[in-house]
């Protein structure tokens, strides 16, 4: 399992829902509010897999982030 935090300043939690649901076909998911952030922690059937998600899931909650009007 991986655990990814999006600080809540920076990544709107719809930009990490967002991520989240583009990428459940991939990995399981448990989502936790933890202070500041929004933890994410995933897990797939290989490690590489889960590693492979979680940068990707980082990636995209970030370009919805920038794309702007989320919050």
């Amino acid at each position: 399992m991986i655990e990814r935090r999006f600080h809540r300043e920076l990544y709107p939690p719809a930009a990490v829902d967002g991520a989240l649901k583009v990428f459940e076909r991939f990995a399981t998911f448990e989502l936790a509010d933890e202070g500041d952030y929004r933890v994410v922690r995933i897990s797939a059937k290989r490690p590489e897999r889960e590693l492979k998600v979680a940068r990707e899931l980082g990636n995209y909650a970030l370009g919805l982030t920038r794309q702007g009007g989320l919050s």
